[in-house]
């Protein structure tokens, strides 16, 4: 899939976006309150539309955690890093977080200006709802997502790829499996062996990508495996004499990784009802809208003056025509 030659869906990781440019971008408004966020976000989204010219933006934002998740591993996430707050201005500006926060509330007023598709399922993660819109509600669209989360790559396929804001570069199936020598589809899989410190979810003791892709060749192919193959696999080899310790610790870690597995699986797994019905009513009765007068109210307010919001209006102008 070319992104540059045909229409898709733009489906944006809000808050992963958001904060890429609330640590980096130095802009200021003329009270002197970092908007840093605001401005990236906003200058982020009209390059995507100028560059990809989407038929139709959905930006995502986190709904509060997954009670879900929570339930099934109760220190998920629990010992997360603190997040790095603006690099540029550290105790110039009081209140950081209060500031980050004022800027994600003001985001959320203005995208009501533009067309601009905004969702927030409570009690929920981001992931999961852009999971379930890729694989469920429009399976068969052309879609990029816009994340640096690693937890995307298990949706790359023919009608799915990412763009990563960090690398400034699409991430493909090809990439994927030239860089950890797994496939997309058995990157959970893959993932669920190996943990994710970010999350704090432990895997197998001393057991990484490499090890997996050089111990287990299947896990490259684009046929997926579960758990118990993975384990299975393992017991023949102790069986035939290996008994290598990685070897011998994933076949005994088969409830660990599918703990694991039911924390990065993106499916309806982690989805209530409830919630996808709401996801489904959001995206189906959405209707572009378009309020200049209104954006330039909230930037002014802001005291954002020197933003370029009619190039931002003319970079959305193919949305919902």
């Amino acid at each position: 899939m070319n992104p540059e030659q045909e229409d898709l869906v733009l489906i944006i990781d809000a808050l992963n976006l958001f904060t890429r440019h609330f640590v980096a971008h130095p802009a200021t408004g003329v009270n002197g309150e970092h908007v840093g966020g605001i401005v990236g976000f906003l200058y982020a989204i009209a390059d995507f539309s100028e560059r990809f010219k989407p038929t139709r933006i959905v930006v995502v934002w986190e709904g509060g955690g997954s009670s879900r998740k929570r339930a099934i591993y109760s220190d998920y996430k629990q010992k997360r890093k603190p997040e790095k707050l603006n690099r540029f201005y550290e105790d110039d500006i009081p209140d950081t977080i209060e500031n980050r926060n004022h800027q994600i509330a003001i985001l959320v007023s203005i995208f009501k200006s533009l067309p601009i598709n905004q969702m927030y399922i409570e009690d929920c993660e981001a992931d999961d709802v852009i999971g379930y819109l890729s694989k469920y509600k429009i399976p068969n669209d052309k879609k990029l997502i816009v994340s640096s989360d690693k937890d995307f790559y298990q949706l790359l396929n023919k009608k799915t790829i990412i763009y990563s804001p960090t690398w400034k570069k699409f991430v493909t199936s090809k990439e994927v499996s030239s860089k950890f020598g797994v496939s997309p589809e058995n990157f959970c899989l893959a993932k669920s062996i190996c943990g994710d410190p970010s999350d704090n979810i432990n895997g197998v003791k001393g057991v990484g990508f490499k090890t997996l892709a050089k111990k287990f060749p299947d896990i490259g192919m684009p046929d997926s495996l579960t758990a118990d193959d993975i384990v299975s696999q393992c017991n023949t080899m102790i069986n035939d004499g290996k008994k290598l310790k990685s070897i011998i610790r994933i076949s005994e870690s088969k409830d660990l990784i599918k703990r694991n597995w039911k924390l990065i699986y993106l499916d309806t797994a982690n989805l209530s009802a409830s919630q996808i019905s709401k996801i489904n009513y959001n995206f189906d009765t959405f209707t572009p809208v378009r309020n200049k007068i209104h954006l330039m109210r909230l930037l002014i307010k802001e005291g954002i003056q020197t933003f370029n919001v009619d190039r931002l209006f003319l970079s959305l102008n193919h949305i919902g025509r």
